[in-house]
């Protein structure tokens, strides 16, 4: 794991434990798409091959 990923379950761990822990105003969502957009794109980029090779 990286960093990337790292933080982006850092991110839906806190959007989590303040959703349910206070009345949660409208930035703490910013945290869920924050988060889920990090682990995606961190996916993508990971699977994804660097481009033909030159041999």
């Amino acid at each position: 794991m990286d960093l990337t990923l790292i933080g982006g379950i850092v991110m839906l761990v806190v959007w989590g434990a303040l959703t349910v822990t206070t009345e949660a105003p409208g930035w703490v969502h910013l945290l869920l798409t924050a988060g889920v957009f990090l682990i995606i794109w961190r996916i993508v980029v990971r699977d994804t091959p660097s481009g033909p090779s030159r041999k």
